[in-house]
């Protein structure tokens, strides 16, 4: 299976549709994001799917149980792959997600953004190193029943060390030859190789290969390193 998923968080669903269908045989699925799903909803989704990849919503559900549980039975009907919850939330909340999802869906916490670092989460509160809030959070979601988690590169080694069986989903992922410039509002990056020696499952990229001047020559190159 090709670990990589294009994230196709682009604010018009024909230029989505089209990148979709360009790069579809060198991805191994697609990622719609917030952005997206507040611009297209269900019908964007839908048509997403007739491009014949997984689908990944990247929604990151963060609320009371029941709340996110009745948003999990609302998306039913679009039989994501993949769909994103908060850690934060709490067990009970990934429980819920859970136990709402459908059977043939991946429900996997978010840990810690790839945007944030030491710096940024001390000014919420959270004590100690991205690292350790990151493990802290995957051991919950592991005893919340998820099936996995989402994590940076940099901690997705260790917690895979710790949950042989879980299913990890990697951001924030640069290929080598991109520089400090490419990286914008990614904190805490890795290559897609290390990612993947590290233990990702799936390796999330968006803008390395929806904002090459060609995308498809972006995504075998990136392909070829794996």
């Amino acid at each position: 299976m090709n670990p990589i998923y294009l994230a196709l968080d682009l604010p018009r669903l024909d230029a989505a549709l089209a990148l979709a269908q360009k790069v579809k045989g060198h991805v191994g699925g697609l990622k719609l994001g917030l952005e997206f799903f507040c611009a297209h909803g269900h019908h964007g989704v839908h048509e997403i799917a007739h491009v014949g990849l997984p689908i990944f919503l990247d929604l990151k559900l963060h609320d009371i149980p029941n709340t996110v549980a009745s948003a999990m039975q609302a998306i039913h009907v679009l039989e994501p792959a993949i769909v994103t919850v908060h850690a934060s939330g709490g067990r009970a909340m990934m429980e819920d997600a859970k136990a709402a999802a459908g059977e043939r869906t991946k429900v996997v916490a978010v840990t810690v953004l790839t945007s944030l670092d030491d710096d940024d989460l001390a000014a919420t509160g959270v004590g100690g190193s991205a690292h350790d809030q990151a493990l802290r959070l995957a051991d919950l979601a592991g005893e919340a029943g998820l099936d996995g988690i989402v994590c940076s590169g940099h901690e997705v080694g260790e917690i895979h060390r710790r949950w042989k069986n879980g299913f990890f989903v990697v951001p924030g992922l640069r290929p080598t030859e991109a520089g400090s410039g490419n990286q914008a509002d990614q904190k805490r990056i890795v290559t897609p190789r290390q990612a993947r020696d590290g233990g990702a499952s799936v390796l999330v990229i968006g803008r390395p290969i929806s904002r090459a001047e060609d995308p498809v020559a972006a995504a075998r190159a990136i392909e070829a390193t794996l």
